[in-house]
């Protein structure tokens, strides 16, 4: 594929973003020996902080939890992405095998499938 080192750039730079962005909301931690992101829990004291800030807090924690999910499976196709860069498997379809559409590389370069088979 004639755009590899183009599109490895676009991918190592939205990475980068990633995890700029949910160190920003949460931080790193091993779960069951891989790496894992987890979205920090506001630091309240329950003796000085009243319940409508406390439950302000409870729901900008929810919102950070649906947040960092949508962030780290997008970061998780970024990896397997660069991995099949690294493969020699970039740009093919995983679902027929043909190669995927220059323009759904363009607008995803994580895309793991042709448009047929999305």
């Amino acid at each position: 594929m004639k755009n590899v080192e183009e599109f490895k750039k676009q991918l190592e730079n939205e990475k980068r973003e990633l995890e700029k962005t949910l160190g920003s909301i949460g931080h790193k931690t091993k779960v069951g020996g891989k790496e894992d992101w987890v979205p920090s829990y506001p630091d309240l004291n329950p003796m000085q902080s009243d319940k409508s800030e406390m439950a302000d807090e409870v729901e900008e924690f929810e919102n950070r939890i649906g947040i960092e999910g949508k962030l780290e499976e997008r970061l998780d196709d970024i990896h397997a992405a660069l991995k099949r860069i690294e493969d020699g498997t970039y740009g093919i379809c995983e679902e027929g095998g043909e190669q995927i559409e220059p323009e759904r590389l363009r607008a995803n370069p994580a895309a793991r499938t042709c448009i047929q088979h999305a």
